[in-house]
């Protein structure tokens, strides 16, 4: 069973920066692929961005590219997002999520492992 736990949410005004990080625990196969994901009140949950913790590729979402970078520190088994550049429109709780392969950030619901959550806001 895998355990993830994120942190690093929070608050800042347009334009600031925000690092997350999704510290996993458990059976390493099961998070081959780690993702964040966030979900906005009254809007339904999306994808931010996906890492294969074994080859480092990544998939980003549109809306975030060239903004935010994911990362990962085979290590400590924790996966990052670096946020930058953030936009009112970023506002959400974020969470990582982990399975043994990618579905797709459109796919959410096929991940099996989901941290908590931590909520991001951005002020304009």
């Amino acid at each position: 069973q895998v355990q993830l736990v994120g942190s690093g949410g929070g608050s800042v005004q347009a334009g600031g920066s925000l690092r997350l990080s999704c510290a996993a625990s458990g059976p390493t196969y099961s998070s081959n692929c780690m993702g964040w994901f966030r979900q906005a009140p009254g809007k339904e949950r999306e994808g931010v961005a996906t890492i294969y913790t074994g080859s480092g590729s990544t998939d980003y979402a549109d809306s975030v590219k060239g903004r935010f970078t994911i990362s990962q520190d085979n290590a400590k088994n924790t996966v990052y997002l670096q946020m930058n550049s953030l936009k009112p429109e970023d506002t959400a709780v974020y969470y990582c999520a982990a399975d043994y392969r990618c579905y797709g950030l459109n796919m959410w619901w096929h991940f099996s492992y989901w941290g908590q959550g931590t909520q991001v806001t951005v002020s304009s």
